[in-house]
């Protein structure tokens, strides 16, 4: 399950660099610039870290313990998945926030809420995604702070992989299925400079 993690992470990261690339090419070829800030945010840095026993456990017990597994020195005894911590410099120190659930179409905050205005940039690279991989994958369940965000999932078509998940249990197809009539964009979306489709 933890490789699946760094895995699906893996993968997540590649997607967003991949849409920040889009972003940029089209803002450098675009005759004016665009009216409006491209927030910058970035998932965190994973990995796996692999424990050994130092020592031979000692394989009796005690007389009022079950006998422990043996566990020969040098042993591979646990795994950890190592990740960047999620900060920020927030009121009140908010340092977390759920921006796209992974059955919505858009932010899950309200317009007044702290992260709204990322939240809507994130809907808008899950309009790239779904539309430069011609309606097979995106990223949702965005989270994290305004800067680094965590725990992606990335939502593919039922075409994919025969429809056997490739990346977790949170895969939902229907949402992708329906993400172009139910996409609402936004100004980001509009913009002439990125050359989206406008769903809605």
């Amino acid at each position: 399950k933890l490789l699946n993690e760094c895995n699906l992470l893996y993968w997540a990261k590649s997607l967003l660099d991949f849409t920040y690339e889009y972003i940029d090419h089209c803002i450098d070829a675009a005759p004016t610039l665009p009216s409006f800030p491209i927030p910058h945010v970035h998932f965190v840095e994973v990995g796996i870290a692999l424990a050994f026993s130092r020592h031979s456990s000692n394989t009796q017990g005690t007389s009022e313990q079950a006998p422990m597994a043996d566990i020969k020195a040098g042993m591979f005894s646990a795994v950890y998945l190592l990740e960047e911590r999620v900060t920020s410099g927030t009121p009140n120190d908010q340092t977390f926030t759920k921006f796209i659930h992974n059955k919505d179409y858009g932010p899950s905050l309200d317009k007044d809420e702290y992260g709204y205005d990322v939240a809507v940039f994130l809907s808008f690279t899950q309009h790239i995604q779904y539309e430069k991989t011609e309606g097979l994958a995106f990223i949702s369940d965005y989270q994290g702070s305004t800067e680094l965000l965590t725990d992606p999932q990335i939502l593919t078509h039922r075409s994919v992989n025969e429809g056997i998940d490739l990346f977790g249990d949170g895969n939902i197809a229907s949402v992708v299925d329906d993400f172009k009539a139910r996409h609402l964009c936004n100004h980001y979306c509009k913009w002439p400079g990125f050359g989206l489709e406008v769903y809605a």
